[in-house]
């Protein structure tokens, strides 16, 4: 390992420490006593379709990961790890992301809290 991709591993690990704490910060909202069905409902639309910044955390992990893939394709020829990694995202995109959508419209299928 060089030490530039030393530096590289530390950014990754300083950029997760933040997203882990932004998601810390998410859960203890959920965990609140006043939430109801409608906000929670609009929490998970946050979470997969975030209005104010395109995409939202399930499509922009998928994406994380789909860049992965494409860099595993530059690097391993047999492509098994490029496999994983793309089988990956459609997994968060397909899987978990549409039964956030769908628990959503089963709390409040009328839509966002306004």
């Amino acid at each position: 390992m060089t030490a530039r991709s030393r530096t590289r591993l530390e950014r990754v690990r300083a950029s997760l420490g933040i997203a882990q704490l932004a998601l810390q910060q998410i859960e203890d909202d959920l965990k609140a006593d006043d939430v109801d069905a409608r906000e929670l409902a609009a929490i998970l639309r946050e979470l997969q379709e975030d209005i104010d910044v395109p995409g939202g955390l399930f499509p922009a992990l998928a994406q994380l990961v789909s860049t992965a893939a494409r860099k595993a394709e530059q690097i391993e020829p047999d492509r098994d790890a490029s496999c994983y990694l793309h089988e990956a995202a459609a997994l968060i995109t397909d899987n978990a992301g549409q039964r956030l959508n769908w628990s959503a419209r089963s709390l409040h299928p009328q839509g966002d809290v306004e």
